[in-house]
Protein backbone atom coordinates (compact mmCIF):
# COMPACT_ATOMS: atom_id res chain seq x y z
CA UNK A 1 0.00 0.00 0.00
CA UNK A 2 1.46 3.33 -1.01
CA UNK A 3 0.72 5.66 1.88
CA UNK A 4 2.45 8.51 0.06
CA UNK A 5 -0.47 8.54 -2.41
CA UNK A 6 -2.85 9.24 0.47
CA UNK A 7 -0.81 12.18 1.76
CA UNK A 8 -1.07 15.76 0.57
CA UNK A 9 0.91 18.78 1.75
CA UNK A 10 -2.20 20.30 3.35
CA UNK A 11 -2.59 17.14 5.50
CA UNK A 12 0.89 17.63 6.96
CA UNK A 13 1.72 19.99 9.81
CA UNK A 14 5.44 20.42 10.46
CA UNK A 15 4.92 21.91 13.92
CA UNK A 16 1.90 21.22 16.04
CA UNK A 17 0.27 24.29 17.56
CA UNK A 18 -1.39 22.83 20.66
CA UNK A 19 -0.43 24.65 23.83
CA UNK A 20 -1.12 23.68 27.40
CA UNK A 21 -0.54 27.10 28.96
CA UNK A 22 -3.77 26.95 30.93
CA UNK A 23 -3.27 23.28 31.87
CA UNK A 24 0.27 23.42 33.33
CA UNK A 25 1.24 22.08 36.72
CA UNK A 26 0.50 24.50 39.49
CA UNK A 27 1.18 24.76 43.22
CA UNK A 28 -1.19 21.85 43.86
CA UNK A 29 1.22 19.29 42.40
CA UNK A 30 1.46 16.99 39.40
CA UNK A 31 -1.11 16.73 36.65
CA UNK A 32 -4.23 14.83 37.57
CA UNK A 33 -5.55 12.03 35.32
CA UNK A 34 -8.38 14.37 34.32
CA UNK A 35 -5.95 17.09 33.20
CA UNK A 36 -3.81 14.53 31.32
CA UNK A 37 -6.93 13.38 29.48
CA UNK A 38 -7.80 16.99 28.62
CA UNK A 39 -4.31 17.43 27.14
CA UNK A 40 -4.86 14.35 24.97
CA UNK A 41 -8.21 15.73 23.83
CA UNK A 42 -6.54 18.98 22.75
CA UNK A 43 -3.88 17.10 20.77
CA UNK A 44 -6.53 14.91 19.15
CA UNK A 45 -8.50 18.06 18.28
CA UNK A 46 -5.51 19.27 16.29
CA UNK A 47 -5.28 15.88 14.55
CA UNK A 48 -9.01 16.01 13.70
CA UNK A 49 -8.55 19.55 12.37
CA UNK A 50 -5.83 18.38 9.98
CA UNK A 51 -7.96 15.46 8.76
CA UNK A 52 -10.90 17.82 8.26
CA UNK A 53 -8.83 19.80 5.74
CA UNK A 54 -9.16 16.82 3.40
CA UNK A 55 -12.84 17.56 2.78
CA UNK A 56 -13.57 13.90 3.55
CA UNK A 57 -14.87 14.40 7.11
CA UNK A 58 -18.62 14.63 7.66
CA UNK A 59 -18.43 16.30 11.08
CA UNK A 60 -15.12 17.34 12.67
CA UNK A 61 -16.53 17.52 16.20
CA UNK A 62 -18.01 14.03 16.00
CA UNK A 63 -14.73 12.76 14.55
CA UNK A 64 -12.91 14.24 17.54
CA UNK A 65 -15.40 12.59 19.91
CA UNK A 66 -14.86 9.23 18.22
CA UNK A 67 -11.06 9.63 18.31
CA UNK A 68 -11.14 10.67 21.96
CA UNK A 69 -13.39 7.77 22.98
CA UNK A 70 -11.06 5.39 21.15
CA UNK A 71 -8.06 6.88 22.95
CA UNK A 72 -9.69 6.45 26.36
CA UNK A 73 -9.80 2.68 25.74
CA UNK A 74 -6.04 2.37 25.11
CA UNK A 75 -3.27 4.71 24.09
CA UNK A 76 -2.41 4.98 20.42
CA UNK A 77 1.11 6.14 21.30
CA UNK A 78 3.05 3.10 20.13
CA UNK A 79 6.44 4.30 21.32
CA UNK A 80 9.63 5.49 19.66
CA UNK A 81 8.05 8.96 19.48
CA UNK A 82 5.14 7.86 17.28
CA UNK A 83 1.37 8.13 17.84
CA UNK A 84 -1.24 6.73 15.47
CA UNK A 85 -4.64 8.08 16.54
CA UNK A 86 -6.86 5.84 14.43
CA UNK A 87 -10.58 5.24 14.22
CA UNK A 88 -13.13 3.66 11.97
CA UNK A 89 -16.06 6.02 12.00
CA UNK A 90 -19.05 7.14 9.99
CA UNK A 91 -17.49 10.63 10.07
CA UNK A 92 -14.91 9.55 7.47
CA UNK A 93 -16.23 9.46 3.92
CA UNK A 94 -13.13 7.49 2.87
CA UNK A 95 -9.71 6.68 4.32
CA UNK A 96 -7.86 9.81 5.47
CA UNK A 97 -4.34 10.01 6.83
CA UNK A 98 -2.27 12.97 7.99
CA UNK A 99 1.08 13.68 9.59
CA UNK A 100 1.72 16.15 12.39
CA UNK A 101 5.07 16.74 14.03
CA UNK A 102 6.22 18.37 17.23
CA UNK A 103 9.93 19.00 17.70
CA UNK A 104 9.67 19.46 21.49
CA UNK A 105 7.17 16.59 21.78
CA UNK A 106 4.20 15.91 24.02
CA UNK A 107 3.51 13.48 26.81
CA UNK A 108 0.87 11.24 25.27
CA UNK A 109 1.35 8.39 27.73
CA UNK A 110 3.37 6.38 25.25
CA UNK A 111 3.97 2.69 25.87
CA UNK A 112 7.71 3.37 26.26
CA UNK A 113 7.21 6.44 28.48
CA UNK A 114 8.97 8.74 26.00
CA UNK A 115 7.64 11.99 24.53
CA UNK A 116 5.64 11.73 21.31
CA UNK A 117 6.83 13.76 18.32
CA UNK A 118 5.14 12.25 15.25
CA UNK A 119 1.35 11.97 15.09
CA UNK A 120 -0.17 10.07 12.17
CA UNK A 121 -3.95 10.37 12.53
CA UNK A 122 -6.03 8.03 10.42
CA UNK A 123 -9.79 7.72 9.95
CA UNK A 124 -11.74 5.37 7.74
CA UNK A 125 -15.36 4.39 7.28
CA UNK A 126 -16.34 1.37 9.40
CA UNK A 127 -17.01 -0.74 6.32
CA UNK A 128 -13.53 -0.23 4.80
CA UNK A 129 -11.61 -2.93 6.71
CA UNK A 130 -9.38 -4.16 3.89
CA UNK A 131 -7.80 -0.81 3.01
CA UNK A 132 -7.58 0.19 6.68
CA UNK A 133 -5.64 -2.98 7.56
CA UNK A 134 -3.38 -2.67 4.50
CA UNK A 135 -2.43 0.86 5.54
CA UNK A 136 -1.67 -0.33 9.08
CA UNK A 137 0.55 -3.09 7.73
CA UNK A 138 2.41 -0.61 5.52
CA UNK A 139 2.85 1.82 8.42
CA UNK A 140 4.36 -0.96 10.56
CA UNK A 141 6.88 -1.73 7.82
CA UNK A 142 7.75 1.94 7.32
CA UNK A 143 8.16 2.59 11.06
CA UNK A 144 10.62 -0.27 11.36
CA UNK A 145 12.80 1.05 8.52
CA UNK A 146 16.13 2.55 9.48
CA UNK A 147 16.07 6.32 9.43
CA UNK A 148 12.29 6.82 9.28
CA UNK A 149 12.01 8.78 12.51
CA UNK A 150 15.15 10.87 11.90
CA UNK A 151 14.04 11.76 8.37
CA UNK A 152 10.57 12.81 9.56
CA UNK A 153 12.09 14.92 12.33
CA UNK A 154 14.52 16.65 9.95
CA UNK A 155 11.96 17.37 7.20
CA UNK A 156 11.85 21.03 6.21
CA UNK A 157 8.76 20.99 3.99
CA UNK A 158 5.60 18.86 3.77
CA UNK A 159 6.90 17.35 0.52
CA UNK A 160 9.96 16.09 2.43
CA UNK A 161 7.65 14.02 4.61
CA UNK A 162 5.81 12.63 1.58
CA UNK A 163 9.23 11.73 0.11
CA UNK A 164 10.13 9.80 3.27
CA UNK A 165 7.06 7.62 2.77
CA UNK A 166 7.74 7.25 -0.98
CA UNK A 167 11.33 6.17 -0.36
CA UNK A 168 10.36 3.56 2.24
CA UNK A 169 7.35 2.03 0.47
Amino acid sequence: MQISRLLRPDLIRLEMMTSFDDLEEDDVGPLTPKRKLERKRLLLAECAEVLDVSGRVSNKNKLLTDMFNREKKATTAIGRGIVIPHIRTMQAKELIIGVLRSIPGYDFESLDGMLSHVFIPMAAPPYDDTLYLRVFKSLAQIFSADGFYDRIMSAQQPYDIIRVFEDLE
